[in-house]
Protein backbone atom coordinates (compact mmCIF):
# COMPACT_ATOMS: atom_id res chain seq x y z
CA UNK A 1 0.00 0.00 0.00
CA UNK A 2 2.64 2.54 0.70
CA UNK A 3 4.19 2.57 -2.69
CA UNK A 4 0.62 3.32 -4.46
CA UNK A 5 1.23 7.24 -3.98
CA UNK A 6 4.79 7.71 -4.55
CA UNK A 7 4.05 11.71 -5.62
CA UNK A 8 2.20 14.22 -4.79
CA UNK A 9 2.11 15.72 -7.96
CA UNK A 10 1.06 12.95 -9.68
CA UNK A 11 -1.86 12.23 -7.04
CA UNK A 12 -3.16 15.77 -7.77
CA UNK A 13 -2.82 15.51 -11.49
CA UNK A 14 -4.87 12.28 -11.27
CA UNK A 15 -7.33 13.64 -9.03
CA UNK A 16 -7.71 16.48 -11.00
CA UNK A 17 -8.49 14.30 -14.02
CA UNK A 18 -10.73 12.18 -11.80
CA UNK A 19 -12.87 14.72 -10.42
CA UNK A 20 -13.61 16.36 -14.44
CA UNK A 21 -14.52 13.22 -15.19
CA UNK A 22 -17.15 12.89 -12.52
CA UNK A 23 -18.09 16.31 -12.93
CA UNK A 24 -18.85 15.72 -16.35
CA UNK A 25 -21.25 12.62 -15.07
CA UNK A 26 -22.72 14.87 -12.40
CA UNK A 27 -23.96 17.32 -15.46
CA UNK A 28 -25.19 14.04 -17.68
CA UNK A 29 -26.79 12.53 -14.54
CA UNK A 30 -28.67 15.98 -12.96
CA UNK A 31 -30.46 15.84 -16.42
CA UNK A 32 -31.33 12.04 -16.57
CA UNK A 33 -31.70 10.54 -13.41
CA UNK A 34 -35.67 11.22 -13.07
CA UNK A 35 -36.38 9.59 -16.54
CA UNK A 36 -34.65 6.17 -14.83
CA UNK A 37 -37.64 5.47 -12.24
CA UNK A 38 -37.56 4.42 -8.84
CA UNK A 39 -35.06 1.71 -9.33
CA UNK A 40 -31.67 4.05 -9.08
CA UNK A 41 -33.34 5.46 -6.16
CA UNK A 42 -33.87 1.46 -4.27
CA UNK A 43 -29.94 0.98 -5.01
CA UNK A 44 -28.84 4.47 -4.02
CA UNK A 45 -30.87 3.95 -0.80
CA UNK A 46 -29.89 0.36 0.07
CA UNK A 47 -26.47 2.20 0.60
CA UNK A 48 -27.51 5.47 3.06
CA UNK A 49 -26.74 5.76 6.76
CA UNK A 50 -29.79 7.40 8.09
CA UNK A 51 -28.32 9.63 10.31
CA UNK A 52 -29.30 11.41 13.41
CA UNK A 53 -26.23 12.17 15.82
CA UNK A 54 -27.70 15.58 17.17
CA UNK A 55 -26.83 16.04 20.75
CA UNK A 56 -30.68 17.33 21.50
CA UNK A 57 -32.42 13.97 19.64
CA UNK A 58 -35.60 13.14 21.14
CA UNK A 59 -36.90 9.81 21.84
CA UNK A 60 -39.92 10.78 19.18
CA UNK A 61 -37.47 11.96 16.98
CA UNK A 62 -35.59 8.46 16.96
CA UNK A 63 -39.03 6.69 16.62
CA UNK A 64 -39.45 8.87 13.28
CA UNK A 65 -36.09 7.73 12.53
CA UNK A 66 -36.35 3.78 12.51
CA UNK A 67 -39.77 4.29 10.96
CA UNK A 68 -38.05 6.51 8.20
CA UNK A 69 -35.46 3.73 7.35
CA UNK A 70 -37.77 0.75 7.03
CA UNK A 71 -40.31 2.94 4.43
CA UNK A 72 -37.27 3.84 2.42
CA UNK A 73 -34.99 0.71 2.60
CA UNK A 74 -32.21 2.39 3.93
CA UNK A 75 -28.66 0.45 5.10
CA UNK A 76 -28.58 1.30 8.92
CA UNK A 77 -29.88 4.15 11.02
CA UNK A 78 -26.83 5.93 12.29
CA UNK A 79 -27.43 7.07 16.23
CA UNK A 80 -25.87 8.09 19.32
CA UNK A 81 -25.17 5.36 21.91
CA UNK A 82 -27.93 6.24 24.19
CA UNK A 83 -30.29 5.29 21.69
CA UNK A 84 -28.82 1.81 19.97
CA UNK A 85 -31.00 -0.13 22.60
CA UNK A 86 -34.66 1.43 21.52
CA UNK A 87 -33.09 1.23 17.55
CA UNK A 88 -32.42 -2.54 17.61
CA UNK A 89 -35.97 -2.67 19.42
CA UNK A 90 -37.61 -0.53 16.73
CA UNK A 91 -35.88 -2.12 13.68
CA UNK A 92 -35.82 -6.00 15.28
CA UNK A 93 -38.08 -7.26 12.42
CA UNK A 94 -36.65 -5.39 9.69
CA UNK A 95 -33.73 -5.48 7.55
CA UNK A 96 -32.05 -2.00 8.48
CA UNK A 97 -28.86 -2.52 10.59
CA UNK A 98 -28.17 -0.34 13.98
CA UNK A 99 -25.11 1.93 13.61
CA UNK A 100 -23.52 4.30 16.44
CA UNK A 101 -20.63 6.05 16.91
CA UNK A 102 -17.51 5.09 19.34
CA UNK A 103 -15.03 7.89 20.62
CA UNK A 104 -17.35 10.44 18.97
CA UNK A 105 -16.48 13.14 17.89
CA UNK A 106 -13.30 14.27 18.65
CA UNK A 107 -11.46 10.79 18.88
CA UNK A 108 -9.29 11.36 21.88
CA UNK A 109 -11.10 9.31 24.51
CA UNK A 110 -8.41 6.45 25.35
CA UNK A 111 -8.13 2.75 24.05
CA UNK A 112 -10.05 1.43 26.88
CA UNK A 113 -12.90 3.46 26.54
CA UNK A 114 -13.54 3.25 22.99
CA UNK A 115 -13.49 -0.80 23.39
CA UNK A 116 -15.80 -0.48 26.79
CA UNK A 117 -18.33 1.28 24.21
CA UNK A 118 -18.24 -0.65 21.99
CA UNK A 119 -18.49 -3.89 23.71
CA UNK A 120 -21.71 -2.16 25.50
CA UNK A 121 -22.96 -0.92 22.09
CA UNK A 122 -22.45 -4.40 20.61
CA UNK A 123 -24.63 -5.39 23.90
CA UNK A 124 -27.70 -3.35 23.14
CA UNK A 125 -27.78 -3.74 19.87
CA UNK A 126 -25.46 -2.11 17.45
CA UNK A 127 -24.25 -4.05 14.15
CA UNK A 128 -22.35 -1.35 12.77
CA UNK A 129 -19.58 1.13 15.05
CA UNK A 130 -18.55 3.79 13.72
CA UNK A 131 -15.09 4.80 15.63
CA UNK A 132 -13.17 8.25 15.61
CA UNK A 133 -9.54 7.43 15.06
CA UNK A 134 -7.10 8.61 17.73
CA UNK A 135 -6.06 11.67 15.22
CA UNK A 136 -3.62 13.49 17.32
CA UNK A 137 -1.78 10.20 17.67
CA UNK A 138 -1.78 9.45 13.91
CA UNK A 139 -0.13 13.03 13.41
CA UNK A 140 1.96 12.63 15.96
CA UNK A 141 3.42 9.47 15.61
CA UNK A 142 4.73 8.14 12.06
CA UNK A 143 5.15 4.78 13.08
CA UNK A 144 1.50 4.44 14.42
CA UNK A 145 1.79 1.44 16.44
CA UNK A 146 -0.36 2.43 18.67
CA UNK A 147 -3.00 3.87 16.28
CA UNK A 148 -3.34 0.28 14.47
CA UNK A 149 -3.31 -1.51 18.16
CA UNK A 150 -6.19 0.81 18.86
CA UNK A 151 -8.17 -0.44 16.40
CA UNK A 152 -7.39 -3.61 15.75
CA UNK A 153 -8.64 -4.24 19.49
CA UNK A 154 -11.83 -2.84 18.79
CA UNK A 155 -12.07 -4.97 15.40
CA UNK A 156 -11.46 -7.86 17.65
CA UNK A 157 -14.20 -6.52 20.13
CA UNK A 158 -16.72 -6.76 17.58
CA UNK A 159 -15.54 -9.35 15.62
CA UNK A 160 -18.43 -11.70 13.95
CA UNK A 161 -20.96 -9.36 15.48
CA UNK A 162 -20.14 -5.83 13.99
CA UNK A 163 -18.96 -4.01 11.06
CA UNK A 164 -16.21 -1.52 11.91
CA UNK A 165 -15.80 1.69 9.81
CA UNK A 166 -13.14 4.09 11.03
CA UNK A 167 -13.60 7.78 10.71
CA UNK A 168 -10.60 9.55 9.21
CA UNK A 169 -11.41 12.90 9.64
CA UNK A 170 -10.02 13.92 6.87
CA UNK A 171 -10.62 17.77 6.61
CA UNK A 172 -7.91 17.38 9.59
CA UNK A 173 -5.38 15.47 7.33
CA UNK A 174 -3.03 16.15 5.05
CA UNK A 175 -3.23 13.74 2.02
CA UNK A 176 -0.37 11.73 2.87
CA UNK A 177 -1.68 11.56 6.44
CA UNK A 178 -5.16 10.49 5.04
CA UNK A 179 -3.37 7.67 2.46
CA UNK A 180 -1.59 6.85 6.19
CA UNK A 181 -4.82 6.21 8.06
CA UNK A 182 -6.31 4.44 5.82
CA UNK A 183 -3.43 1.74 5.61
CA UNK A 184 -3.02 1.49 9.04
CA UNK A 185 -6.74 0.94 9.49
CA UNK A 186 -6.90 -1.70 6.62
CA UNK A 187 -4.10 -3.68 8.29
CA UNK A 188 -5.96 -3.59 11.52
CA UNK A 189 -8.98 -5.30 9.83
CA UNK A 190 -11.80 -2.33 9.42
CA UNK A 191 -14.07 -3.05 7.29
CA UNK A 192 -15.03 0.69 5.98
CA UNK A 193 -13.11 4.02 6.13
CA UNK A 194 -15.08 6.42 6.68
CA UNK A 195 -14.47 10.33 5.08
CA UNK A 196 -16.10 12.63 8.47
CA UNK A 197 -17.78 13.14 11.91
CA UNK A 198 -19.93 15.58 10.18
CA UNK A 199 -19.13 17.71 13.31
CA UNK A 200 -15.33 19.19 12.13
CA UNK A 201 -14.54 21.58 9.62
CA UNK A 202 -16.07 20.19 6.78
CA UNK A 203 -17.55 17.07 5.45
CA UNK A 204 -16.46 14.39 1.78
CA UNK A 205 -15.52 15.44 -0.84
CA UNK A 206 -15.01 13.63 -4.28
CA UNK A 207 -11.25 14.15 -3.41
CA UNK A 208 -11.09 12.85 -0.14
CA UNK A 209 -13.18 9.57 -1.16
CA UNK A 210 -11.22 9.01 -4.21
CA UNK A 211 -7.69 8.98 -2.48
CA UNK A 212 -9.45 6.63 0.16
CA UNK A 213 -10.16 3.84 -2.44
CA UNK A 214 -7.47 3.88 -4.02
CA UNK A 215 -5.76 3.67 -0.70
CA UNK A 216 -7.73 0.75 0.90
CA UNK A 217 -8.01 -0.94 -2.44
CA UNK A 218 -11.10 -2.65 -3.81
CA UNK A 219 -12.31 -4.56 -0.83
CA UNK A 220 -12.95 -2.63 1.93
CA UNK A 221 -15.16 -0.11 2.30
CA UNK A 222 -15.65 3.82 1.81
CA UNK A 223 -18.37 5.86 3.77
CA UNK A 224 -19.01 9.53 2.49
CA UNK A 225 -19.89 11.28 5.34
CA UNK A 226 -20.89 14.76 5.82
CA UNK A 227 -22.32 17.64 3.74
CA UNK A 228 -24.47 14.99 1.01
CA UNK A 229 -27.14 16.60 0.41
CA UNK A 230 -28.53 15.55 -2.62
CA UNK A 231 -28.91 12.44 -5.41
CA UNK A 232 -26.50 14.39 -7.41
CA UNK A 233 -23.89 14.02 -4.33
CA UNK A 234 -24.08 11.16 -4.09
CA UNK A 235 -24.01 10.03 -7.32
CA UNK A 236 -20.49 12.09 -7.38
CA UNK A 237 -18.99 9.98 -4.12
CA UNK A 238 -20.21 7.16 -5.40
CA UNK A 239 -18.53 7.47 -8.81
CA UNK A 240 -15.38 8.53 -6.87
CA UNK A 241 -15.35 5.20 -4.89
CA UNK A 242 -18.02 5.57 -2.02
CA UNK A 243 -19.63 2.33 -1.10
CA UNK A 244 -22.11 3.97 1.80
CA UNK A 245 -22.95 7.17 2.16
CA UNK A 246 -24.13 8.91 5.86
CA UNK A 247 -26.03 11.39 5.46
CA UNK A 248 -28.97 13.22 7.73
CA UNK A 249 -30.70 14.34 4.29
CA UNK A 250 -31.80 11.05 3.42
CA UNK A 251 -35.55 11.81 3.45
CA UNK A 252 -35.05 15.03 1.73
CA UNK A 253 -33.30 13.43 -0.82
CA UNK A 254 -35.32 10.53 -1.54
CA UNK A 255 -38.74 11.78 -1.26
CA UNK A 256 -39.32 12.98 -4.30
Amino acid sequence: MGNLITSQSFLALKLNFQVKKMTMSYHLFSETYLEAGDDIFMDYAKLVDHTLLSPNTTEKEIIQLCQEAIQYGFASVCVNPAWVSLSADLLRESDVNVCTVIGFPLGANTTETKVFETINAIGNGATEIDVVMNIAELKNNKNNMLVEKEISMIVNAAKEKALVKVIIEACLLTNEEKVRACEISVKAGADYLKTSTGFSLHGATVEDVAIMRQAVGPNVGVKASGGVSNIDDIKLMIDAGASRIGTSSAVKIFDL
